[in-house]
């Protein structure tokens, strides 16, 4: 049974037509934004990072692999997962048709999660995926680009995560909730990665962050999302609804 509203289509159009003003001033507001990002001032990047890849050992300026500049993913896959977080998983099902496509336009796009390379490489292999993806196990590159955190910042309540000071965590006993459990870690586990992403120049050999954006500023990049938006229903959803692409069948 039809529950909508049901229309001619000469009421459809006036609904579309007014409706369309809308999206064109929400797509000039975009246009601006991007612009605002981008004249962001920079901020020299001093420490040495230093990252595994399928190529062995690289810097942060390794990184870039001949392109000006590089645009990185934080992917929640902490050190103790077993497997990659699925809302990460889902965003990345996306990279591999226009990594391509930004690396022929000067634009690097790359992973990088504290697993261990090999853990990062098996479930790669795992979901197909082709675009590169970095380790920073060790070093200090998640925990200064705040999606990295300490047990001890959780417990403090030190936890600086998209701009805000987060309260004090229960470490002690927390339930596992339906991702963590899914990544075969406890909660609290769970929660010492964070999703976000991160954006690089290089000028004249000195490189520069420009931009981050963590949680709700991802949207953009979930493509499903962007199609959900446009379906009917839209995201007509009640809770995390998403698996890893090859584990629906499954459910």
């Amino acid at each position: 049974m039809v529950t909508h509203t049901t229309a001619t289509r000469e009421e459809w159009l006036a609904a579309r037509l007014e409706l369309l003003d809308a999206e064109k001033e929400l797509t000039r507001q975009s246009d601006e934004l991007a612009e605002r990002r981008q004249a962001l001032p920079w901020v020299r990047v001093g420490k040495e990072y230093r990252f595994e890849t399928d190529a062995g050992s690289a810097s942060l300026t390794d990184l870039f692999q001949g392109r000006s500049q590089l645009l990185i993913y934080h992917f929640m896959f902490g050190p103790d997962y077993t497997a990659g977080c699925p809302s990460c998983s889902m965003i990345a099902d996306g990279f591999n048709g226009f990594a391509t496509h930004l690396a022929n336009h000067d634009v690097m796009l790359m992973a990088v999660s504290r697993a261990s390379l090999a853990k990062l490489q098996a479930y790669k292999k795992r979901m197909g995926w082709m675009f590169p993806w970095a380790s920073s196990f060790g070093g200090d590159f998640n925990f200064d680009f705040s999606v990295g955190l300490t047990e001890q910042q959780q417990r403090e309540g030190t936890v600086e995560y998209n701009y805000r000071r987060e309260p004090p965590m229960n470490t002690e006993g927390a339930p596992a909730g339906r991702h963590a459990r899914e990544c075969g870690v406890d909660s609290i586990t769970y929660l010492r990665e964070r999703p976000g992403m991160s954006t690089f120049v290089m000028e004249d050999g000195v490189v520069y962050h420009t931009y981050s954006t963590y949680a709700r500023g991802l949207d953009g990049l979930w493509g499903a999302y962007q199609w959900l938006d446009r379906a009917p229903r839209g995201r007509n959803e009640t809770g995390m609804w998403w698996r890893r692409h090859d584990e629906y069948d499954k459910r």
